[in-house]
């Protein structure tokens, strides 16, 4: 809501400038114009990438993030005990047969 009033600010600065009868309030009016339209713009952008920002709530904390790490290890640990190869195992590259 915040961005749109400047834009109407900006639009009654316009509006004063084109009716002024001096030179010197157009002039400040104008001035005040072109900074309330880049308000607005500036406004506009961060209202937008405000709303497509992820929760930081959701985020991982690093006490849980290396917890997953472990049990990750550990299942790697395991599978090769097993001689199980996992999916998103690092394999080393086999030369080309000839």
């Amino acid at each position: 809501m915040m961005p749109w009033i400047y834009l109407l600010l900006s639009a009654a600065a316009f509006i004063v400038a084109f009716k002024a009868g001096s030179t010197w309030l157009m002039g400040v009016m104008l001035l005040i114009a072109l900074a309330l339209l880049v308000a607005f713009a500036l406004a506009l952008l961060a209202q937008r990438i405000g709303s497509r920002s992820r929760d930081e709530s959701a985020m991982l904390d690093p006490a849980e993030l290396r917890r997953l790490r472990e049990q990750a290890e550990a299942r790697r640990v395991a599978a090769a005990a097993e001689g199980q190869v996992l999916p998103n195992e690092a394999r080393p590259l086999e030369p080309p047969s000839p």
